[in-house]
Parts: structure tokens; sequence; C-alpha cells
């Protein structure tokens, strides 16, 4: 299945998110739990030493260099190198007939980590993120043992040191496993598979495939989809393949395509929310003229007959759900509007009088804020027609200037109150974009437009 929503991190995005790691794997690290050490060890002939590695502690765990790596078809790798840390504890040890206790200091220099990453999706169309490998190698382990015999560890700190190198790779390599699992596992689930809107419409990022790493990026293919909270249909309309610009300036990109628009247009079609009505009290006063059948009589007499001063009331419905197209110069669409008047009687039933068809040419403004797409329209010039008449024929095109007014004043508004209010993107916790930039791409005969923004 074809995106309808895809987001790329180039990457600068990724170096910003591995400081954040590194930042939060260094602190792991050093909360390093190592088990006791005992063991025999025979010094120059005499006998053997029995010793004791109690209450190792770590007082630190340094990754100064670090860097994380895209890799095709595979995922991503991070490499950490020059690594350093510090860490005491208290010997016990048994030699002949002596007994004596003491401390140490170990010094860990020039670690080489090197981890993949395996990038997932589960069922629910979440992203995944696992351990597939992991290596650690340990260049260098100082051991230094203070005390009145500390001279017979220094006799055979060679063997005791190369134990202190294997149980530090193993230790760090299960730190690194217990650190993705829990915190960049965790932390990737968060980002949302499915957004509410409002009261009937949300939004599906699933996605559609696993996240796929290039040479230069890692990208995510995303449903992309509006759809009805009451009733979920399948969409009369495929996505078309999306490309992405080939720069990467920006640390993150979004591109929504035409598709991802339009299911919105479907989506509140089919819930029944792209229903307005007009009355009388919705309209300005500045506007000038009341919504009555005295008002309209100027344009169809017989209505002050048959409805004598009597207020009316418009019922705004699309007929389609609305289509629209991206192109270089942005967003348009034409979407076909019936407009239903009503005369509303004493006993506050409604009398139907004419149903018109209003078409209009409507661009579309897009922006980002705030972590949401934002938008407004701008409308052109009314062309209308008229369906149905319970109230005879008339002239149409007398009413245009009315109904311009109408559309304009009343209903653009509302909106346009609406559409400001934004749709979610696809965002995991804690992420606020910056330095956003809209852009709008012609791709076939469907339309990508990307935004790049760089977290803050």
């Amino acid at each position: 299945t074809n995106p309808g929503f895809v987001v790329r991190i180039t990457q600068a995005g990724l170096d910003y998110a591995h400081q954040q790691g590194i930042a939060i794997l260094e602190k792991e690290l050093a909360q390093l739990k190592l088990p006791d050490i005992s063991g025999d060890s025979r010094v120059l002939r005499v006998g053997k030493v029995h010793y004791e590695l109690s209450r190792l502690r770590l007082r630190d765990f340094h990754l100064p260099y670090s860097r994380i790596t895209p890799i095709s078809n595979v995922g991503l790798q991070v490499s950490i190198s020059n690594a350093f840390a510090e860490l005491d504890g208290n010997w016990k040890l048994k030699f002949l007939f002596v007994r004596d206790r003491g401390s140490f200091d170990l010094k860990v220099e020039n670690a080489y980590i090197k981890i993949s990453l395996r990038l997932g999706s589960d069922s629910t169309g979440k992203p995944t993120v696992s351990t597939s490998d992991c290596s650690t190698r340990i260049s260098k382990v100082r051991v230094l043992f203070s005390g009145k015999f500390g001279w017979l560890y220094n006799l055979f700190h060679s063997a005791i040191e190369s134990r202190f190198r294997k149980i530090l790779e193993d230790k760090v390599c299960e730190s690194v496993a217990k650190s993705v699992h829990s915190d960049l596992q965790t932390y990737v689930r968060t980002l949302p598979v499915t957004a509410k809107i409002d009261a009937k419409i949300g939004i599906d990022y699933s996605l559609v495939a696993p996240p796929s790493a290039t040479a230069q990026s890692l990208d995510a293919d995303l449903k992309g989809e509006f759809y009805s909270l009451a009733h979920r249909s399948t969409v009369p309309f495929s996505p078309l393949p999306l490309a992405f610009p080939s720069d990467h300036d920006h640390m993150v990109y979004f591109g929504a395509s035409s598709y991802f628009f339009n299911t919105a247009g479907f989506a509140y079609h089919q819930a029944g929310a792209l229903v307005f009505e007009i009355t009388e009290a919705m309209i300005p006063k500045d506007v000038g003229f009341k919504l009555n059948t005295s008002s309209f009589s100027a344009f169809i007499p017989q209505l002050e007959q048959m409805y004598p001063n009597m207020p009316m009331k418009f019922k705004l419905f699309t007929p389609t759900a609305p289509f629209l197209t991206i192109g270089p110069g942005g967003i348009s669409l034409r979407p076909v509007v019936d407009a239903q008047a009503y005369a509303i009687l004493p006993n506050s039933s409604l009398a139907p009088l004419f149903l018109l068809s209003l078409v209009r040419n409507v661009s579309a403004v897009i922006d980002v804020r705030s972590g949401h797409i934002v938008g407004s329209l701008d409308v052109g010039r009314i062309r209308l027609s008229l369906k149905d008449s319970a109230v005879g024929t008339f002239q149409v095109r007398m009413m245009q200037s009315l109904m311009n007014i109408l559309a304009s004043s009343v209903l653009l508004p509302r909106l346009n109150a609406r559409l400001d209010e934004g749709f979610p993107l696809p965002l995991p916790d804690r992420i606020r974009l910056s330095n956003i930039l809209v852009r709008f791409h012609q791709v076939s005969d469907r339309a990508l437009a990307p935004a790049g923004a760089r977290p803050a």
C-alpha cells in the first residue's frame, strides 16, 4: 500500500536524536551492577592466593566519541569509541597464614562499542526497535590495589584485569539491550498511530511498512488517512507513490499527499459533518440585509405573496466529497455545494423554497504551527444554478451578490476557524518543531507537500 503521509529523518536529525540517546546510555552504564569476583591464583610457586573482590562500584562511564549511521536495508548503527570508566571496590585475600583486606581502583580505557538497531513495526502499525547486534571491546584495564599486601595482587593483576575486561564487555552489551528495550523502544512507541481530531473524525498514522534506512536518512511510510469514528469504510480512491525532494538540509521532513487531504474531505462528508446552516442570528450586523422572505422578494416576487415577511434559513451541504489538487502554487479545489432555502413558519416548521447549486474556486493556504497542520481558505466568485424550486422559476443570477455575501461573511469564517485549530502531525513525546518551511511539489498527477522542520 502506498503511503498518504511520509516522514524522513536526515543524518542531521539522527545526530540530534543520537545526542539525547547517548546521554541516556551514559547514565545507564554508570549504574551497572557488577558481580563479586573470587578465585585462586598461584604466586611464585610458593602457594595459592585466594582472593575476593566485592562491592564493585562504578563512579562514572563516559562516551566521548560516538556516531549514528543509517545502513541501507539494515537499520541504524551506533559506533562508540574511546569510552572510559572508573570504578572502585574492596578486596580480601588469604595466602598461607596471611589474611588481609583493602581497596582498589580500576580504570577502563579505550573501550569500543558497536550497536546495531533493527527497525520494524507491530500489528498496530507502531514502530519497533531492538538490538540486533552488540559488541564491546575494551583495549585497556588498569587495576591498582592498596593495602599492606596489595603487592600480592599486583603480581597477578593481568589475570584479574582479564576477568574484569570480560565481565565489563558482557555487562555493557546487557545494559545496551536493556536501555534500547526500556528507553528507546518505549519512546518510539509514543509516536501516535491514530489521532482523534474531534467527535467525528480521526487520522490514521500507522506504518504501512517497517521504517527503512538509506545511506542518508531514515524514512517511514504512514497510512495518512482520515476516517469517520462512527463508521470507517474503504476510501474510493488510492494513494499514488510519493517521492521526497533531493535536498537534506533539514533534520526532519514530513510529506503529505493529496490523498491525505482528500481522505479528510471524504471522511467529513461520510460523517455528515459538511452540513452548515445559515440563520438570521449568524449574519453580521454590518452586512445590511435580513434573512427573510421580504429581502428575497426582490429576486422572487411570488415569495412575498406565498410566505409574507417570514424568516428564512439556508442549509448548505456537499452532494459529493470535495476533491482537491496540489500543484507548485499550492492547494486548490472547486467544491460543489447545494444550498436549500427554507421559510420558517409561525409554528417553527420549515417550508422548502428552492435548491441552489453553488460552484466556486477555492484556494487553500497551509502552514504548520505547534505541531499541527493548519490552513485557511480563500474563495472566488460563486456560480449559481437552480436545481429545484417550490416557488416557481426565477433568475438566480440576480442572487449572485447576496449569496457571495452569505458565503464570505458567514460560511467562510466558520470553516477557517476550524482549519485554524489544525490537525496533529505524527510526533513522539517531547518533540517541538522550529524553523518550519512548507513547500508544494507536483508529483505526476498528484502532489506532495513536504514540510521540513528542525526539532528544538
